[in-house]
């Protein structure tokens, strides 16, 4: 299959620190390029790839000082992709919702993975109006907030590489870690309080947006400021992932929000490290409940789980993330979807005449606006 994947250029694929939609991007392409597909990849130029790389910035746009403002170099990538449309058998899309009106006439050849979060009450409408979209999700709960007419053409869980990160049998260190974005809906503050609570240390490796940075100065770096019982290490990439979360005796995860999937979840477990996690969004369906980790509610029943975390088995939880979380499962899944695109494609060409497609209720139309909007 000829392939185009649409990255969003925030960072790079893969990122050189933070960035969970750019690595999982990047993870994708490979395994497709690696079974066999011509992939083009549409990201930033300082990205590493084995697909043809078409690259609107030299690098990535949050690394680069010089960009104020992102959206113009996103809808000048869009509009390379709508001119060489023709090349690809499918379009996939991880762009959110930036790209739909430049390729709604070219619905049937794409497909969009969503991969924020879907409950924000502008976004109903929106889906709404471009309902003849293909979405695919990244968990079932991220879809609750959806409306009904939405065209879904999956669920993918997210993959990584069996080898990207190390599994740690025994680790060298006895601490709990928390990795990601200091922000509110992260629940850092938790993470702080759990380990002081429970009496373990804490090492946070996090980076910090200017939008949140009056929530780190005001409500977390006086919480750990002189503390020697935690450590804030910043913001870390690939290469020191896997120590990090290797040598911890558990991840925290308590996360506040609708969390669409949960990338370090699996990060964890493939280095064999259980992953405590506050019941929201996707947790139940990514952590095997007492197999992987524990799913709690609040930081009462957290000190409770911290004292389990070393009663769970650290190459069984490896054993799973291999079972379920893997890239090639993930292309698989992602490539059965391009197939029945595809298919439903050809089979709509091959029996619908030219001057039919476009009457109403046909895939090839637009939904035009709700019911309830006013021009």
């Amino acid at each position: 299959m000829k392939i185009a994947q649409i990255s969003p250029l925030v960072e790079s694929c893969p990122p050189t620190l933070y960035g969970g939609t750019e690595r999982i991007v990047s993870y994708l392409t490979e395994a497709l390029v690696a079974d066999g597909h011509e992939v083009t990849l549409f990201a930033t130029g300082d990205s590493v790839t084995d697909a043809e790389l078409v690259a609107p910035h030299d690098v990535a746009l949050r690394l680069d000082p010089a960009v104020k403002d992102q959206l113009p170099h996103q809808l000048m990538m869009l509009d390379e992709v709508k001119r060489r449309a023709e090349e690809f058998d499918i379009l996939h899309f991880h762009t959110e919702l930036t790209h739909f009106p430049v390729v709604r006439e070219m619905s049937r050849r794409s497909v969009t993975t969503l991969h924020n979060r879907l409950d924000l009450p502008d976004l109903k409408p929106f889906y709404e109006f471009f309902s003849e979209m293909p979405l695919v999700s990244i968990s079932y709960s991220q879809r609750a907030p959806m409306p009904d007419q939405v065209n879904w053409a999956g669920n993918v869980y997210h993959g990584l590489p069996k080898d990207v990160l190390p599994f740690t049998a025994k680790p060298k260190e006895r601490y709990l870690a928390f990795i990601g974005r200091i922000a509110p809906e992260k629940g850092p503050d938790k993470a702080v309080e759990i380990a002081t609570r429970s009496g373990m240390p804490l090492k946070i490796a996090a980076k910090i947006d200017a939008a949140d940075r009056s929530y780190w100065d005001e409500a977390i770096q006086p919480q750990i400021a002189g503390r020697k019982d935690i450590q804030f290490v910043g913001e870390i990439g690939e290469a020191e992932k896997g120590e990090f979360l290797g040598n911890a005796c558990g991840l925290l995860f308590p996360i506040e929000w609708p969390e669409p999937f949960g990338l370090v979840m699996i990060e964890a477990m493939a280095c064999g490290t259980p992953v405590l996690a506050f019941d929201a969004g996707s947790v139940r369906e990514v952590i095997d409940e007492g197999r992987t980790g524990f799913v709690v509610n609040g930081v009462e029943e957290s000190l409770a789980a911290v004292r389990r975390l070393d009663s769970l088995d650290r190459k069984t939880i490896r054993e799973t993330f291999e079972r379920r979380f893997t890239v090639e499962r993930m292309m698989r899944d992602y490539v059965e979807i391009y197939q029945k695109l595809l298919d439903q494609r050809r089979a709509t060409s091959a029996s619908i005449p030219m001057s039919a497609t476009a009457r109403k209720g046909s895939a090839a139309e637009p939904a035009g606006f709700p019911s309830n909007w006013r021009g």
